[in-house]
């Protein structure tokens, strides 16, 4: 991890405490344990993108009457 940046930040005692509890009980380090929390931070907020545009696109084609494979290959093909 050549190119890692050192970086302070705050947290509540209580959240600092379960960090430390996490990383020891897991056998990391607190610095992999805060890693791992943004990596995972940063996969819920795409998944939650995602899932806003498959809501809209959906609203979409059943506003166009497109609720089966078979209607969108008609609808493509029109």
């Amino acid at each position: 991890m050549s190119n890692a940046v050192k970086k302070t930040i705050s947290l509540p005692a209580d959240l600092a405490r379960q960090a430390e509890e996490l990383a020891l009980a897991e056998g990391k380090t607190l610095s992999r344990i805060i890693q791992d929390a943004l990596r995972q931070a940063a996969i819920e907020r795409r998944l939650h993108e995602l899932r806003g545009m498959q809501a809209y696109w959906s609203r979409m084609a059943r506003d166009k009457g497109i609720l089966t494979e078979s209607d969108l290959d008609r609808y493509l093909r029109a």
